[in-house]
């Protein structure tokens, strides 16, 4: 391993160390939009593996060969998380405009 790809990866665990000490403040800043993406959402685990998938780096094709979601239903989720402003795109490659944790989808709302 090189240097550079030693610095790299001490900065990104210090980046997830930082992003878990912010968790609380950033989970209250964010409370309404949470709510809406759980309401949109809902227990599909499979609407759940698609929003972790929204990055901006993937089309909703791919994102649907990925999780093997219903297209129809991709599309229709992607339509509305952008019109409850939780996308920060046009939708093509949809990327999320918030920050969630990766067990947010087990947790329920209160307890955040």
């Amino acid at each position: 391993m090189d240097d550079n790809s030693e610095l790299l990866k001490a900065v990104q665990e210090i980046r997830d160390l930082v992003r878990l000490m912010a968790e609380p403040a950033i989970a209250e800043r964010d409370k309404k939009l949470r709510e809406q993406l759980r309401r949109i959402i809902g227990k599909s685990a499979s609407g759940a593996q698609s929003v972790f998938l929204m990055d901006g780096s993937r089309t909703q094709a791919d994102i649907q060969r990925e999780t093997k979601i219903n297209q129809g239903y991709l599309s229709s989720t992607v339509k509305e998380l952008k019109g409850a402003k939780l996308l920060a795109d046009d939708g093509k490659k949809p990327k999320l405009a918030i920050q969630i944790p990766s067990n947010f989808f087990e947790s329920e709302a209160e307890d955040e």
